[in-house]
Parts: C-alpha cells; structure tokens; sequence
C-alpha cells in the first residue's frame, strides 16, 4: 500500500492493516523496532494523529510496546509454561520440599513483597472457605519477578483459627511452602480447583506488573481442599498474560 499512497487516502486503519501484516509474515520479527510516527507519515503521507492512532491500535492489540525513549518495537514472547496439574502433585513437588514453581518450565522467579496480615475476609472468601460470621483470614500478598520484570501477584487466604501458630503465619513458611505446613498440621491438600478468566487490568494492577499498554492479565483462583473436601486455603492470582503459556495435561481415566 505505501508505494500507492496518496494523501487523505490513506486511514489509520491502513496502517494498522500494512504492520500487522508484516509482524505476522515475520518481516518485522519479535524485537525489531516499528516505523515511528515520522516514519509513517512519510511512508503514507498522513497527518500525525493518523500515524500515531495506527501505533495504538497495536499497542492495545498487545502486538507492539513503547519504550520510553527507543522507540516502539515488536513484542517478544518468552514465556514461562505453567504446568497443571504437575505442578500440584505432592510426590514431586510441596509433598516432597520443593516449591511448586519447580515443575514450570521456563526462568524460575524469586518472590518478593511477602506480607502476612490478619483482617475480615471478603465475602466471596468467607463463602468458600465456610466461615462463620466475624471469623478473620490470614493473607499471605506477594509478587513475583523474573529477571526483574514482575509477572504475578498472587494473595493467599487461610482460616485464621486453622493455621494459628504454625509457619504459614511466618513471612518464610520453610520447605514445601504452605502445603506442607498444612499437612503438618493435619490439613494435607488432596484436591485442587482452579477458575480462570481474562481481563484488562485495574489501575494497581497495571503498575505493580509494570504491564505494556493492551496488556490483559489472566486471574486465576485456586482453591484447595483435603480429602474429606474441607477447603483450607484460597489463592487469587494475577498473571501478566505477555509472560506466560498455561498448559494443562488431562487422562481419560479417572
């Protein structure tokens, strides 16, 4: 389309069109930089607003990211594969003092911001996890990095009367995490739910993962039960959706 381009026949949406193509076809591969506005406006002989609403449309498609004082560049995927359930299994994983991340495939985080705080549950937390009324959880917020670009936030909830004095209330809850404490307790995870949806972030969300502008986030909510489906621990997550792959590997047989 540029070499045919004529002033004022030429949208936004052209442009749009003209790199997306390119990005798809691998002409501009993940990495390489983007035409700038001035760029565009000679290749197609636009105004600025027009160049600069076509970089947008991109950039909500999550296909290209601005760096601040680069330029924009072709978004890199590189992304950490989040195994279920493996990542669950006791025998390999909490069970055996390795933290669950040891079973994903890809960069290994490290946590940080870890907190431990006592308060009223929201009533959604309270529901599932069969609290009385006036009852109050422990929260466990933190975040995760890899290569010091944060990719989750994560915020477990307990029954406070269920872990009180053990490690799960301590900032470093020991090997195995707070799986293990739970058995230690006599509470041992057996069965897991996990909910997924997507969504475009709220306002903390997008600074605190530091997110590229159209940058949906996947909200996972997992819950864990014991064999006799008592619910001991809620973990709502949210995961910058440019870092991660979700796999999930299913039998036939029960």
């Amino acid at each position: 389309m540029a070499d045919n381009a004529q002033r004022g026949r030429v949208g936004y949406r052209d442009i749009a069109n003209d790199l997306r193509q390119q990005i798809d076809s691998g002409e501009l591969p993940p990495g390489s930089k983007v035409p700038g506005e001035n760029d565009l406006m000679g290749q197609y002989g636009v105004e600025q607003p027009t160049a600069r609403r076509a970089l947008d449309v991109l950039k909500n498609e999550g296909l290209i990211v601005a760096k601040r004082g680069s330029g924009t560049f072709v978004r890199e995927f590189k992304p950490i594969r989040r195994v279920s359930p493996d990542r669950l299994q006791a025998n390999t994983s909490w069970g055996a003092g390795r933290p669950i991340w040891n079973t994903d495939v890809g960069t290994r985080p490290r946590t940080e911001g870890v907190t431990v705080g006592v308060e009223l549950p929201p009533a959604a937390i309270a529901e599932v996890l069969q609290l009385t009324d006036g009852a109050r959880v422990l929260t466990r917020p933190r975040r995760y990095v890899v290569d010091d670009k944060p990719v989750q936030l994560a915020t477990s909830y307990y029954s406070e009367t269920l872990i009180a004095g053990s490690a799960v209330t301590e900032v470093d809850t020991g090997e195995g995490d707070a799986y293990a404490r739970l058995k230690e307790l006599g509470y041992e995870p057996a069965r897991f739910r996990e909910e997924l949806r997507v969504r475009m972030p709220r306002e903390d969300e997008r600074q605190a993962l530091d997110l590229a502008q159209g940058t949906p986030v996947i909200l996972i909510v997992r819950t864990a039960f014991t064999a006799e489906d008592q619910p001991v621990e809620i973990n709502e997550m949210v995961l910058d959706s440019a870092a991660y792959v979700l796999e999930y590997k299913f039998t036939s047989f029960d």
